[in-house]
């Protein structure tokens, strides 16, 4: 670390010794969340702690990225295949290894500020070690805790003849770590940052672009260019689907919007798609729903159901695949660019990013925004903002293009008609999404990586100090985040609008707080702008069917006083600005109905609702066979509320089985008698031929053991109970008979 900063190293080992050397045995390592974590410098401190047991090594983290594996035979003969062929050449991380194995080295500990959604409910270790903290306050944290070794995963390019590095898919939590770090440095204190360069990290711009003196060392050769974790999508269930529809109708042409990773997430964006491209569908569906005649006002008021022609802007922690698709179908287009004025001329339609004015220097210098005698700073803004041409030059006052010479005296009314000669065609260097940090599938990162360096550009990558709050650049912020809509999932909600999303009653973390405290507070604080937390009303099924709207909760990660919009797949409560009788009957109303007497029953015992008040008839049929019967027709027939609206790494037959699977389990646990009594029926039938792929699938053909005979007949079951033994295989899937002496 006394060696200039910036420093090649191809030796993982050399690096990680260079580190302990340097700062000690007692290290306190601290790594971004998700995709941007160095994998072979983690594993190397990590081996060196197991060989040494004087190294006591603190990890501080979130998000850990694993390859599934399952637990059940079935489910690892499941995932094992899907895995080996999706994950190809990524590395995994050994001390995640040893910690699911109950092997985690004794002087190793790791402290985690989120996980994936109930990945440590089972891990009472994990659950001692989480660390509730903020997103924006995950590096205060981490320092108080005495983190003193930083390293994340970065990427590089040539620039101008120079290699250059962006932080890629993590300045999140990384450019502000990497200023703390060196001012405790400049304190004395003995710190060391590594960045890991992979060739695979999609270069990203914005305030991702780094020079290479950020680091101490940067671990770069072909060993560190290896495959990045790539995570298939979640199913979008017909009910997800629903949610998404309700809220695209509160997403307004022109605005701003946040959205999270998962099936939710591409619900929504699924729902924006239709509304985009197949409005005359969309209008039907929200026809037959009821969703224009029960929320016109609000729809009115907030909303919007026409076409995109403005387009939004994502202000999002998380860039997404969804957000890909939405610029794909053209709805992720309203440009925003790092100027107060350029972004009042905007927002006031005096100015269009692909259309300058002939009297824009004339607004600027009313606004005060340049001098009316253009200095060179002023000239700078011009040139850089694309408001004058390329190729022009300031020297004495003047603005030189070629041979010619203009005054830069915009005083003179001559030469202020004069300079419209040099105006450019559009603004420069705007952006459709400000994001902090991504994850998604191969097909997301190949995107990026396919995409012009200046189509790039249009994707902006900063920090959460940035990206999830106004702190620090109010006024531009403001501006650009117009008529913003945070979209943001929790577990459950109460009657009176208090969100649980991150933890249970009982103390155990499902997954950890996020960004949700800064965005719900950025919802709050924008004039023009509303928050919207999507609940699915009910979880499990059969007996263990519990409704996720309650009465009241032992925890909340969002208080009732930062209420404002509850979407469920029944509906659009907005409950902010209201009395608590008014909430609580607006909650009810998109509760499941078989939930909602129970509710209404406690709030009238409780006092918070007139003992006389009924559920309006409307609100009275919030059943999942109602959706069902709604948009399934649509599916069928035009081909929409698809499982994967955006596409898949899993194959057809894999789509099936997940399903079928995914139904067995929810058997298991809410009506156990069908379940044993489909099984006891299926040892009565042989292996019907339209299981043979499946079969095929799982390696199940030929079984060689009893368990083996027992488990074929389990997943026959679960595909008769899921109606895929009436139809043809997927298509592509491939036949193989089996004889009747392999069935049992």
């Amino acid at each position: 670390m006394n060696k200039k900063s910036g420093a090649i190293y191809t030796d993982v080992k050399k690096c990680v010794d260079e580190v302990i050397q340097y700062v000690g045995k007692d290290i306190v390592f601290t790594m971004t969340l998700a995709l941007g974590k160095p994998v072979l410098f983690m594993n190397e401190l990590y081996r060196r702690a197991k060989e040494d047991p004087e190294i006591r090594l603190r990890v501080i983290t979130a998000l850990t990225l694993e390859k599934p594996k399952g637990h059940s035979d079935l489910e690892k003969r499941f995932l094992g295949p899907l895995s080996d062929r999706i994950f190809a050449g990524v590395p995994e991380f050994d001390f995640m290894l040893d910690f699911r194995a109950g092997k985690l080295s004794k002087n190793v500990e790791v402290l985690e500020f989120f996980c994936k959604a109930g990945g440590y409910l089972s891990f009472p270790e994990a659950q001692q070690n989480h660390l509730a903290t903020n997103y924006t306050h995950a590096n205060r944290d981490a320092e108080a805790l005495g983190a003193n070794v930083f390293g994340q995963l970065i990427g590089y390019q040539e620039i101008n003849g120079r290699t250059m590095y962006s932080m890629g898919c993590n300045p999140d939590v990384c450019l502000e770590a990497c200023k703390n770090f060196k001012e405790l440095r400049a304190q004395g204190k003995k710190v060391a940052i590594i960045g890991e360069a992979n060739k695979n990290m999609p270069f990203m711009y914005g305030d991702a672009v780094v020079e290479a003196d950020t680091y101490d060392i940067i671990l770069q050769g072909s060993q560190y260019d290896y495959e990045l974790f790539c995570p298939p999508k979640d199913p979008v269930a017909l009910s997800d689907h629903m949610i998404g529809i309700n809220v695209s109708t509160l997403i307004k042409d022109g605005g701003t919007i946040q959205v999270g990773i998962g099936a939710l997430g591409d619900a929504i964006v699924s729902g924006l798609i239709l509304r985009n491209e197949h409005n005359d569908l969309y209008q039907e569906i929200l026809e037959k729903s009821g969703i224009m005649k029960r929320y016109e006002k609000l729809i009115a008021a907030w909303g919007d159901t026409g076409v995109f022609e403005k387009g939004l802007y994502g202000s999002s922690e998380m860039f997404v695949d969804a957000f890909m698709q939405m610029y794909k179908s053209k709805i992720l287009k309203r440009k925003v660019f790092e100027s107060i004025p350029l972004m009042k001329l905007i927002n006031e339609g005096r100015l269009a990013p692909d259309n300058i004015p002939l009297d824009i220097i004339d607004q600027l210098i009313e606004m005060k925004a340049i001098h009316s005698k253009l200095s060179e700073e002023d000239f700078t803004f011009l040139t850089e903002s694309g408001i004058l041409k390329k190729g022009l030059s300031y020297e004495s006052g003047c603005i030189l293009d070629g041979g010619t010479k203009y005054s830069g005296d915009m005083n003179n009314e001559q030469n202020l008609l004069e300079i419209r000669k040099l105006l450019g065609k559009e603004l420069l260097g705007g952006q459709v999404i400000l994001g902090a940090f991504f994850v998604g599938p191969k097909a997301f990162y190949q995107a990026l990586n396919d995409m012009s360096e200046e189509e790039r550009k249009l994707f902006g990558m900063s920090g959460v100090q940035k990206v999830n709050q106004l702190y620090g650049g109010e006024e531009l912020r403001t501006l650009q985040r117009k008529d913003a809509r945070f979209v943001n999932t929790g577990m459950v909600a109460s009657v009176l609008g208090s969100i649980a999303s991150d933890q249970l009653e009982d103390g155990r973390i499902i997954s950890g707080i996020g960004g949700q405290y800064n965005f719900v507070a950025m919802g709050h604080a924008l004039p023009d702008a509303r928050v919207i937390i999507m609940i699915k009303s009910t979880k499990g099924s059969g007996k263990t069917l519990k409704s996720n709207i309650v009465f009241s909760y032992g925890h909340c990660s969002i208080p009732k006083h930062l209420r404002d919009i509850i979407v469920t797949e029944y509906g659009i409560a907005d409950v902010r600005s209201k009395p608590e009788k008014q909430v609580i009957a607006e909650i009810i109303n998109v509760a499941d109905s078989r939930f909602q007497k129970q509710l209404l029953d406690q709030a009238k015992k409780a006092g918070k609702i007139p003992l006389d008040y009924e559920i309006p008839e409307e609100y009275r049929h919030n059943y999942p066979e109602k959706i069902t019967s709604l948009l399934k027709p649509y599916q069928q027939t035009h081909g929409v509320f698809r499982p994967f609206p955006f596409g898949t790494d899993l194959t057809e037959i894999e789509i099936a089985l997940g399903g079928a699977l995914k139904g067995l389990k929810r058997l298991s646990t809410g009506n156990r008698l069908k379940m044993v009594t489909g099984l006891l029926q299926e040892f009565l039938r042989p292996i019907p031929e339209s299981a043979y792929p499946y079969m095929e699938r799982l390696n199940l053909l030929a079984p060689s053991s009893i368990q083996e005979r027992i488990t074929r007949k389990l997943v026959v079951f679960a595909l008769r109970n899921h109606n895929l033994l009436k139809s043809p295989p997927p298509q592509g899937a491939v036949l193989n008979r089996v004889s009747d002496k392999h069935s049992v």
